[in-house]
């Protein structure tokens, strides 16, 4: 069994380490807005009866509404391992039937490919292309690689090399190629913040498509940054796949949920292979309200608060290093000592084991919050 995967979080478990009261402490290991909007009203029925068709699709129509996109699905936040496995399957799909490169139609277990450097012989196909062999009535993928751009969420590659493909973490989209069936790009990224421009993401959509693979951007954060992102370019992209988180930004990730953007086909399966009331009534009574209402407030306190930590970390001679509106990475050969002393302060920040000398702060709820931090940091002894 594999190690689990590191996340912001885990209050309980640095209390019972550190001492104190899980209440107590100052939680700044996540990437969430810190000051949750109020919650709507939730009629009883949400609660009572399982998730009605309308209650599904009164979300749709306001996340549509709210992103600028065509296609979307509500569905568990695209962080949780069930629907991130979606994406093996999806890619396990495409070799025997709906494959998406357009010169190749599958239809009644026949196969007709107008590539001419594909050769068609009665009922057994042979095919030269060096990535695709084919025989009888299956479609094999000699190459099953798979491209993450990296660092950033453990759960990708964790879904596909458990899938038995190989996964190739790339620290630029310029070294994605032809090779790889799939590609995933946080935009902007976690832990670093790095971003992407939207015509360099449709470039590699473009060289994707015209190999035949699916480009997968996961834009957690996207609400911070609207001009980011592809949402609203999805219908001329069709082997395009947005993720969208819901609580990050409106400070309630305790309801799990997010929103995949795609093509009409590929939702159809994803909702097929999540099965009915893959999201709870409150949940989607909640998104139906919130992203329907004014959310310019709440752009506001984010960026005051990012001001504030900003402020803090340069008080305390910190150096920043990347980051969004929701955190701040900082780059720092002391970055373990930093951790534990503020730990013993009973202030959690994220560590990387990958990268020791990163530390990522999330916002403070406040300005006492930001004192609490700010004098923490001023005890430790350099």
């Amino acid at each position: 069994m594999s190690a689990p995967i590191a996340h912001g979080g885990g209050i309980t478990a640095a209390a019972a380490a550190f001492g104190g009261r899980p209440e107590d402490w100052l939680d700044l290991s996540t990437g969430i807005n810190p000051c949750p909007i109020a919650l709507p009203d939730i009629p009883a029925q949400a609660w009572h009866r399982l998730p009605d068709r309308h209650l599904v699709d009164e979300a749709r129509r306001a996340a549509r509404d709210h992103y600028g996109s065509g296609e979307i699905l509500p569905l568990p936040v695209p962080g949780t391992q069930s629907v991130i496995q979606l994406l093996p399957r999806l890619v396990e799909a495409g070799r025997l039937v709906g494959v998406t490169d357009e010169r190749v139609d599958v239809t009644d277990n026949k196969v007709g490919m107008t590539d001419d450097r594909i050769a068609v012989s009665d009922d057994r196909i042979a095919v030269t292309d060096d990535r695709i062999a084919v025989t009888d009535d299956r479609i094999a993928v000699t190459d099953d690689r798979i491209a993450v751009v990296s660092p950033t969420y453990g759960e990708y590659a964790r879904a596909f090399t458990s899938a038995g493909f190989t996964v190739d973490a790339v620290d630029n989209v310029a070294a994605i190629g032809i090779e790889h069936r799939l590609a995933v790009v946080v935009n902007p990224n976690n832990p670093d913040g790095l971003a992407w421009p939207a015509e360099t993401l449709i470039a590699l959509h473009d060289r994707m498509k015209a190999a035949g693979g699916l480009l997968v951007v996961d834009e957690a954060f996207g609400d911070t940054d609207t001009a980011l992102s592809l949402a609203s370019r999805v219908p001329q992209l069709s082997n395009l796949i947005i993720f969208r988180s819901f609580g990050k930004f409106f400070g309630l990730a305790g309801l799990r949920l997010g929103f995949a953007i795609a093509r009409g086909d590929i939702l159809a399966r994803f909702e097929d292979w999540l099965g009915p009331w893959a999201v709870s009534g409150p949940a989607l009574s909640i998104a139906g309200s919130l992203l329907r209402s004014d959310v310019s407030a709440i752009r506001t306190r984010i960026n005051e608060r990012c001001t504030g930590l900003h402020a803090v970390l340069k008080g305390a001679g910190l150096r920043m290093a990347g980051g969004t509106a929701l955190f701040t990475l900082v780059a720092d050969a002391r970055a373990d000592d930093i951790y534990m002393h503020l730990c013993r302060h009973h202030i959690l920040v994220r560590k990387f084991e990958y990268a020791p000398n990163w530390l990522r702060f999330g916002l403070t709820p406040d300005p006492a919050a930001d004192r609490r931090l700010g004098e923490a940091l001023q005890r430790f002894e350099r």
